[in-house]
């Protein structure tokens, strides 16, 4: 670990922002009981590394604020960025003793962590947090395979689009609003991570963003603060259906 901080207080897990989506969700309150008595809280800086690639891992946890990427090294050195993790997004795997990729804070970052063997030994006592874990597994490997046809298939600017849904949907779920008509978030990641992320160059990734604050489709305050005037719009630039399209 690299300069992460154990945060003295500890969010209540009924007020917990990311409680209706994450691995606890469908915990009854004793189960929240003894998820309390085996969780603490890490906080990272923007540019930190949460866990290096085959590191043992002495916890699980899941966002909570902020966002951080899952990075794979080649041999040679050669580094590609192959996943995203936005708030509720579960870190870590269960039965596993080692990270398989380095995951490095991108903005401030703050994790609900849990002690990795009392988690393991109250999943097999707990149906409700492994069935849940299951289902974010699952929907994991969909928006992996989603996001093959996305470098592999689409143009630039639905590249762009297509990540620009994927924030905004995670945004209107957590804030449990609808996915339509009108929504604004804010860009968690920088036009070069973005680069990155998509397998484009910077200066591609700007000037599609310029275009779609051209036509309409997004309006930006700053460099982060976006609009998007009609979700279903964003949703057609992305080359996506209305009722399906990406996973959040």
């Amino acid at each position: 670990m690299l300069n992460e901080k154990t945060l003295s207080h500890s969010i209540e897990c009924e007020d917990c922002p990311i409680r209706h989506r994450a691995v606890c969700a469908r915990c009854e309150t004793h189960e929240l009981e003894r998820l309390e008595e085996i969780k603490y809280y890490r906080s990272f800086e923007a540019g930190q590394t949460v866990i290096w690639s085959g590191d043992r891992m002495d916890f699980v946890g899941s966002v909570v604020s902020g966002i951080a990427t899952l990075t794979q090294t080649m041999e040679d050195g050669r580094t590609q960025m192959v996943g995203l993790l936005l708030p509720s997004d579960f870190v870590g795997r269960p039965g596993r003793p080692g990270a398989a990729y380095d995951v490095v804070a991108t903005t401030d970052l703050v994790m609900c962590c849990f002690r990795k063997k009392p988690f393991e030994a109250m999943m097999e006592r707990t149906p409700h947090i492994a069935h849940r874990l299951l289902e974010m597994t699952l929907d994991e490997l969909d928006a992996a395979r989603e996001w093959m046809l996305v470098l592999g298939r689409k143009t630039a600017r639905e590249r762009i689009a297509s990540l620009l849904t994927i924030i905004a949907r995670r945004d209107a779920t957590l804030n449990m609003r609808a996915p339509e008509g009108a929504l604004v978030f804010d860009l968690p990641l920088t036009r070069e991570a973005m680069a990155d992320y998509l397998g484009l160059t910077l200066e591609t990734v700007s000037r599609q963003i310029s275009a779609l604050k051209r036509d309409g489709v997004i309006v930006l305050q700053g460099k982060r603060h976006v609009t998007v005037p009609d979700f279903s719009r964003l949703l057609e630039e992305a080359g996506d259906d209305s009722d399906g399209g990406m996973l959040a």
